[in-house]
């Protein structure tokens, strides 16, 4: 059988065939496979996490990945890890991290795929993609063929690692129909008068429930020179879309109308009182924009009333994304209505398969994405 793809999802499918005595040809394209693994997780890579159910993806078929993940689980894969003996430790909410660095999450790929006898041929192109009774793969390195194909040739997202779209263009070869792409976890751009205010504060962090599309994430928020970002900021662009609002909670421990009716008897102005419970510098930027440059007992309850709502939905409309180039992942992608969710093999195609992010299957942040790539090249192994 045949990989196109050195990534996660493709290097784990191919020793898991392999281990069923398939010969397995993984063809990358770039000079060195997991070139997105090293990468991720700040070099440490977030590799699964223990919370993981199909509740943490986002797909057209919010059903599709419960098949793959019950099969293969996070305790799964942690096994793995300690097999090869690579320390790790969980950072926050599920996360986990190697203790050392990514490379020992590829060695890990890369010794099952020399155990089970996995050839891996590196600067490999496919140039095109044939089937008559076979699948015939012309390569810059010659032609193959094989009864199966796994494409796992990952999304959009970082284009400067080698991203592209090949494995939409081969769907839509074979007739298979794409789930609309876009950025996700990405950081948010916001439009420029928005922007221009808070120039000053880029680089202050805060704690915020960040809600969007019906989900919310309590994380921190990072006010950058271009939009917002941080963990929160990311979870919610894979559920934004053009046009929307997200909602911002800047106080998700307190009650704001009961902060400031407590302070209403005083002479405290309003950025003094949120500075105490957010970055002084934020809290007075802030203040400028929406508050009255007056003390808190000069306000009307209505003023309060509307402070408070604010303070607890704030609504900030992005101007768009700062696109695939920093996003970690590509939502969308392959329609899982053309894949058996068992299996991963195209319906009306048989013997090709799709695996990982290529497949509209998109895991929120904190190594769900990983658990997806393990999941799906583990199902997919089990029958190509």
């Amino acid at each position: 059988m045949i990989i196109i793809g050195g990534g996660a999802a493709g290097l784990f499918c191919a020793f898991e065939a392999a281990k069923r005595g398939r010969r397995v040809l993984v063809l990358e394209h770039a000079g060195q496979v997991g070139k997105k693994i090293a990468i991720s997780g700040g070099g440490r890579c977030n590799f699964t996490n223990l919370h993981t159910t199909a509740a943490n993806f986002i797909s057209a078929n919010p059903h599709f990945a419960k098949s793959a993940l019950a099969r293969y689980t996070p305790a799964d894969f942690i096994a793995l890890v300690e097999r090869h003996g690579i320390a790790y430790h969980e950072k926050k909410l599920g996360q986990l991290f190697c203790d050392g660095s990514s490379r020992q999450i590829i060695n890990l790929l890369l010794a099952e795929c020399a155990d089970a006898q996995v050839e891996i041929r590196c600067d490999c192109r496919v140039r095109r993609v044939e089937r008559n009774d076979k699948f015939q793969v012309e390569t810059e390195q010659g032609s193959f063929s094989s009864d199966s194909l796994v494409v796992a040739t990952g999304g959009l997202s970082i284009p400067q690692l080698g991203a592209t779209d090949f494995g939409y263009q081969l769907a839509r070869q074979f007739d298979l129909r794409i789930e609309p792409t876009r950025p996700a976890l990405v950081p948010l751009t916001l439009p420029a008068e928005t922007q221009a205010r808070f120039t000053d504060l880029s680089g202050v962090s805060l704690d915020a429930l960040a809600t969007c599309g019906g989900a919310s994430f309590r994380e921190n928020i990072l006010v950058t020179h271009r939009g917002l970002s941080g963990p929160a900021i990311l979870q919610v662009s894979s559920y934004w879309q053009r046009g929307e609002t997200i909602s911002l909670n800047l106080l998700p421990d307190t009650d704001a109308r009961a902060l400031l009716s407590e302070q209403q008897q005083t002479e405290s102005e309003l950025a003094t009182v949120l500075g105490r419970q957010l970055p002084r510098r934020f809290a007075q930027a802030w203040c400028k924009l929406y508050a009255p440059s007056k003390s808190l007992r000069q306000l009307t309850e209505r003023e309060i009333n509307a402070l408070a709502d604010k303070l607890e939905r704030w609504q900030i409309t992005p101007a768009g994304t700062e696109g695939y180039k920093k996003a970690e992942v590509t939502a969308g992608g392959v329609s899982t209505a053309e894949l058996s969710s068992r299996t991963l093999e195209a319906k009306r195609v048989p013997g090709l398969y799709f695996v990982g992010e290529v497949v509209d299957v998109t895991g929120q942040l904190g190594g769900y994405n990983f658990q997806w790539a393990w999941a799906s090249g583990y199902a997919a192994g089990q029958f190509a």
